[in-house]
């Protein structure tokens, strides 16, 4: 089986000067149906951290899948990137993935995902 090695450079989320998400900075979320185990990797388009235990899986299509980690993983808010290894094309709940650290590209923490949740992200506020 092909070992599929995918590291994600996160946008960032947090205001500039902060060094990490607060919980109260997660966008809110209405789930849309059931929880699922696996996402198809080939359709995940970007991903969005939310602190240390949040993560947004935007797919092609724009469907979006919140996947809240069943404990927090240490400096994943600070640094907003992370990889994962698979040897399908899923990524599931099951697997692990490893906050990537700067400067230079350096491992960090290795924690465990939760289910996915199918969400629809409440629209921003206009000011």
């Amino acid at each position: 089986m092909r070992i599929i090695l995918m590291a994600t450079a996160l946008i960032a989320t947090a205001l500039p000067g902060v060094a990490s998400a607060r919980r109260d900075d997660i966008p809110a979320a209405t789930p849309i149906g059931p929880p699922v185990n696996c996402v198809s990797t080939q359709r995940i388009r970007e991903t969005r951290v939310h602190g240390d235990s949040t993560i947004d899986f935007i797919m092609n299509g724009g469907k979006v899948y919140r996947n809240t980690l069943p404990n927090a993983c240490p400096s994943l808010g600070f640094e907003e990137k992370f990889l994962y290894k698979t040897s399908t094309s899923e990524l599931c709940s099951v697997d692990i993935i490893t906050v990537l650290q700067s400067p230079g590209i350096s491992r960090g923490a290795s924690c465990g995902l939760g289910q996915f949740q199918p969400v629809e992200l409440a629209k921003p506020r206009k000011r």
